[in-house]
């Protein structure tokens, strides 16, 4: 993050906030040092600061890099809504970047959130798609688990589902909040970490 000095804070983050030419309430910063100085003479604040533009700017230009080291020629179009970043990428070779059961996707999503993490010094949530690949999957654990849950219902018997990346679990999760009877539980640990479709007589 680059880095800027300025009397006080207010006059920082004006002046960021006209170069890169957004709200300085759209800015996030964090002070690296403070000088009062004598009388209020040789003030100064020094800060880190980036807009969330620059976050988008980076994760296209990091996949960018990626992809060009690979030789592989992609489409990169990046979302974001504060905290949450959500990028679809269309490529041809889209067997060999998903990988068996989406393992390479996921490495590569778990490759980018660190990352940007790293960089702006902030957790975000990455949502990475190739070639509209885990929508698709939503849908199929959306109907999957819909299906299970009503078995559920109907047996009265817990169900635990396969393991799954996080993601997919919050997927599922979502899905069923409003479902009479049925709670989901997360169990396990790292690759283990699973879903539990339970029956719960007292939830309606």
């Amino acid at each position: 993050m680059k880095q800027y000095t300025a009397k006080n804070l207010d006059d920082l983050l004006k002046q960021v906030a006209n170069e890169k030419n957004v709200n300085p309430d759209e800015l996030v910063y964090y002070v690296i040092e403070e000088k009062s100085g004598f009388l209020g003479i040789g003030a100064s604040v020094t800060a880190e600061v980036y807009a969330l533009s620059d976050v988008s700017d980076f994760v296209k230009a990091y996949l960018q890099t990626f992809f060009d080291g690979m030789g592989q020629a992609v489409e990169i179009s990046v979302e974001q809504s504060k905290s949450n970043i959500r990028i679809a990428i269309n490529a041809e070779n889209n067997a060999i970047l998903i990988g068996r059961g989406g393992k390479s996707l996921e490495g590569l999503n778990l490759l980018v959130k660190n990352a940007v993490n790293a960089q702006f010094k902030r957790r975000f949530f990455v949502s990475l798609d190739i070639n509209n690949y885990k929508n698709e999957r939503y849908q199929k654990l959306k109907a999957m688990a819909k299906r299970i849950a009503k078995q559920v219902q109907r047996t009265k018997v817990d169900a635990t589902l396969d393991p799954m990346p996080n993601d997919e679990r919050r997927t599922i999760h979502k899905e069923l909040t409003e479902f009479p009877n049925i709670r989901t539980v997360s169990e396990g640990s790292g690759r283990n970490r699973h879903l539990k479709i339970v029956y719960d007589p007292n939830k309606e």
